[in-house]
């Protein structure tokens, strides 16, 4: 079994990131000019990483499948981005986010990486700032911060519900500014389909124009992928529909491993599914958890009489309601991590006390934070003996201004005022946690091929804490690729321009246009979305939220039999040289179907439960997940040799010297 060199630096973990920057080989002005850097995806990864490249001097080439850098999926994160600055001067310190991250991982994760995340966190929200985020802030103009899952300080920055749109909107004008100094070569409306590597290194890609249909070759000296998750394996998730894992998925056909797969995060605070026409479904940002209150009813009878419509939430009394999170984690409360919540929620809704007509909803409740800011405010506003009414008037308006967006689109989507009837949240496929494997350097085990943001495993282990997303995505693209990536290119100032006309980009290129042809030549009579959903529905019923060994082997053959099925009958309208989104859709799904079936055989191997990875043989007497430290703290690697099946396993075997290895506790 290949033990796999992660490169962590030697020395405490607090000095590891200076020691290394101190010693790393650099790339002066001049040569930087002719050092060539492709970046694929533009969201908040890979924007910073090619603004900030860029800015050093590096000739970038970035690569977005939208119609601008600004559509990317970061776009649509809502409820902020962490960083351990301590404005609130409630104990927080660089080692306690760390440490959050950590064990809200279920440490499953590299303490080196996640220590030097905790530690540039603070520089993205003064860079942030600079640029003109608009943060939000207390009354006397400082930033303010709110708490998110599972932990116990506020370290969250936020614009009201938006804050991944103006973060995103900041590493765009980042963007722009090297686009007009000529830095920046942007490709809009184009798809990476592969890349090429030459001499063992990555030296370019295939790319197709999603206008035009032209194939298209570019080389660099780098590649890098900052392409976001495959949470849309499952078809139904929160990302947005364009979202894929084709650029991450060639990679690891080429040598590239893939780590963890099965780490995938169901997140608790979605609207719940409505019926079998959807193409996607909606987050309700976890800052909400910071004033509403998970519940379900107590009795179920009363559970049966909602789900019938009989019965109204507001009807049911205090004493009648299970507040089911308070109940089992006191500590945390409704602030536990994403998959403790997600799980106690389908635990409930499993009983047979959910509240919407499926049966498959739990109440997320405002009305104790209305009555408890309209209380405040009346107090501050000098209000004697305020009415009910004014009450409710004056904290549906703080609840507006910290929220409002939120719940407008609530509004929309389930035609209910959530300001007067309680939301319905159901847990839903969210975040990947596992990705492409990375060392320190974020380099892949394919040289000059870099992987950065949510398309990487490296710092989130079995489970994600809320806002820490945004906070990878820019540490890794602002603050630590631009140095890491200047080590492994010192080496490159000499060797020039890579040519594109050789051996290596005919292969590539050939092998892209071969898949295409097939795609529009194969007379089958299914559409590409058909295989699309039942892949999905086997990811979500075997390999959802709880998983088991028989439902495990039966998802491997059944995806097995449905890609076996794509290949035969799929059938692709249109042709090549278009604009032609069901071809663009058929490439992606077919890397689904692969990905699929190395997700389950990775789920199948790790016999314990930890983080997003619930094993329903592997639990304690109280229904919470048992790890297995002995056998199991490792990174799982997986090389690619065919065939999903045939995959070889390496370890990255974990080790925890600044952090006690535990039973994670929220109670």
């Amino acid at each position: 079994m290949t033990t796999l060199n992660s490169r962590i630096p030697e020395g405490p973990i607090k000095d590891k990131w200076t020691l290394y920057k101190d010693k790393i080989n650099l790339v002066n002005p001049a040569n930087k000019r002719n050092i060539d850097i492709i970046v694929i995806g533009t969201g908040l990864a890979g924007g910073s990483a090619a603004a900030t490249l860029a800015e050093l001097g590096y000739s970038v080439k970035a690569f977005a499948y939208q119609d601008s850098p600004r559509r990317a999926h970061s776009i649509a994160a809502q409820g902020g981005i962490n960083a351990s600055k301590n404005y609130m001067g409630d104990g927080d310190s660089n080692y306690r986010l760390f440490y959050d991250t950590v064990k809200g991982g279920d440490y499953r994760s590299r303490e080196a990486n996640v220590y030097r995340l905790a530690e540039v966190s603070g520089n993205i929200i003064d860079q942030c700032v600079a640029q003109g985020v608009p943060f939000a802030r207390d009354y006397g103009g400082l930033l303010d911060n709110r708490s998110f899952g599972g932990v116990l300080v506020s370290r969250t920055f936020y614009a009201k519900g938006q804050t991944g749109q103006q973060l995103l909107l900041g590493a765009y004008s980042a963007m722009n500014r090297q686009i007009a100094r000529g830095k920046i070569e942007m490709f809009n409306r184009h798809e990476m389909l592969d890349v090429v590597k030459i001499d063992g290194k990555a030296r370019g890609i295939i790319a197709r124009n999603l206008i035009t249909g032209e194939i298209e070759r570019h080389s660099a000296h780098a590649v890098v992928i900052a392409t976001g998750g495959y949470g849309n394996v499952y078809f139904l998730s929160t990302n947005a529909m364009g979202s894929n894992a084709t650029a991450a998925w060639k990679i690891h056909k080429k040598g590239a491993f893939f780590a963890n797969p099965c780490f995938t995060q169901i997140h608790p605070t979605c609207i719940p599914r409505s019926g079998d026409y959807q193409s996607k479904l909606t987050l309700m940002s976890e800052s909400l958890r910071n004033d509403g209150r998970i519940w379900v009813p107590a009795k179920l009878e009363d559970a049966k009489a909602i789900q019938q419509k009989k019965l109204k939430p507001i009807q049911i009394t205090e004493e009648n309601r299970d507040y089911f999170l308070e109940r089992r984690y006191p500590a945390f409360g409704n602030l536990v991590p994403r998959d403790v919540a997600s799980r106690a929620a389908k635990e409930r809704c499993d009983a047979g006390f959910g509240v919407n007509a499926t049966g498959e909803a739990v109440y997320l409740d405002f009305a104790a934070a209305i009555k408890r800011y309209g209380t405040e405010q009346a107090k501050i506003h000098g209000i004697h003996n305020a009415t009910i009414e004014k009450i409710t008037e004056l904290g549906e308006a703080v609840i507006e201004e910290k929220y409002g967006n939120l719940f407008q689109m609530y509004e929309k989507i389930i035609d209910e005022n959530p300001y007067k009837t309680p939301m319905m949240i159901y847990p839903a496929t969210h975040y990947t946690m596992g990705g492409v494997w990375v060392d320190y350097n974020l380099m892949t085990t394919v040289p000059g091929l870099y992987c950065i943001g949510e398309a990487n495993f490296s710092d989130h282990g079995a489970n994600r804490l809320g806002a820490s997303a945004l906070m990878q995505g820019l540490a890794d693209g602002y603050f630590v690729l631009p140095y890491t990536i200047g080590d492994y290119l010192a080496d490159d100032i000499r060797t020039g321009k890579i040519k594109t006309d050789s051996p290596e980009f005919d292969e590539a290129e050939k092998s892209v246009k071969s898949q295409l042809d097939f795609f529009i030549n194969n007379k089958g009579t299914n559409t590409v979305d058909y295989y699309h959903k039942k892949l999905g529905l086997v990811m979500w019923n075997k390999v959802g939220m709880a998983r088991n060994e028989k439902h495990l082997k039966e998802a491997i053959t059944e995806i097995r039999e449905i890609r076996e099925d794509f290949w035969k009958n799929v059938k692709v309208p249109g042709s090549l040289n278009e604009f032609n989104q069901e071809l663009e859709k058929a490439g992606r799904v077919a890397d689904f179907l692969e990905l699929g079936e190395l997700f389950a055989k990775d789920a199948l191997e790790r016999e314990e439960s930890c983080g997003g990875h619930f094993r329903e043989e592997h639990v304690t007497e109280d229904g919470e997940a048992k790890r297995d430290d002995k056998n199991f703290a490792y990174v799982a690697a997986w090389e690619y040799t065919g065939k999903p099946s045939e995959a070889i396993l390496h370890k990255e075997e974990l080790e925890f010297k600044d952090i006690e290895l535990k039973t994670r506790s929220y109670k």
